[in-house]
């Protein structure tokens, strides 16, 4: 019986009782899906770090003020708790990142959460809204490119194949569409959250 998997919250429940070896049970558990959910949104590994450390200071400070009621719900709970602490990181920077790694476009990503409440999806709409706008500035080419990868998720081989034109090029204005959405987001001190 040894293997068989002590669920999430019966590990909850001895942490809360004190056994301090349930909690890193359950970080080691969970913690490559926290890690890479928090590393999606902000692609900078120090950053990720220090909001995945943030997370479970606060996973401990609330399991031990006997304030968690989430039925179960643990890896739901953290999450949320990381997306919280991300969109708090992106409003004391006054900036969202307009790069991944791969100079993806990771604005909309920011906002996703499954138990979206009313207020962010409002938000998602203004914040769609505004970008949109923003990209109707764009010169023709760029804003091509742009729209074919955020809205219709093509690959820059599609894109390379419906504009005529070389994956090279189509990741050159890709990255230009981006450098100029920067500068005007930059230039109008326009925050993306709220």
């Amino acid at each position: 019986m040894a293997n068989v998997q002590i669920p999430d919250a019966l590990l909850v429940k001895n942490y809360i009782a004190g056994d301090e070896s349930a909690l890193a049970t359950l970080i080691n558990r969970h913690q490559s899906k926290i890690y890479g959910f928090i590393y999606s949104k902000i692609s900078d590994r120090d950053l990720s770090d220090d909001v995945f450390q943030d997370t479970f200071i606060k996973v401990i400070k609330t399991l031990k003020s006997n304030s968690y009621n989430e039925e179960g719900k643990f890896l739901p709970w953290v999450m949320r708790i990381a997306h919280n602490l991300i969109i708090d990181h992106f409003r004391r920077n006054k900036k969202m990142p307009m790069f991944r790694e791969t100079e993806e476009f990771s604005i909309f990503s920011i906002m996703s959460d499954n138990a979206a409440t009313i207020e962010n999806q409002m938000i998602t709409e203004q914040v769609e809204k505004d970008l949109k706008k923003l990209i109707e500035e764009l010169p023709n080419d760029q804003k091509e490119v742009l729209v074919m990868r955020i809205y219709q998720d093509l690959s820059f081989k599609e894109i390379s194949e419906l504009t005529g034109v070389s994956i090279n090029t189509a990741l050159g204005r890709m990255r230009y569409a981006l450098m100029n959405l920067r500068k005007v987001i930059d230039k109008h001190q326009i925050i993306l959250t709220n």
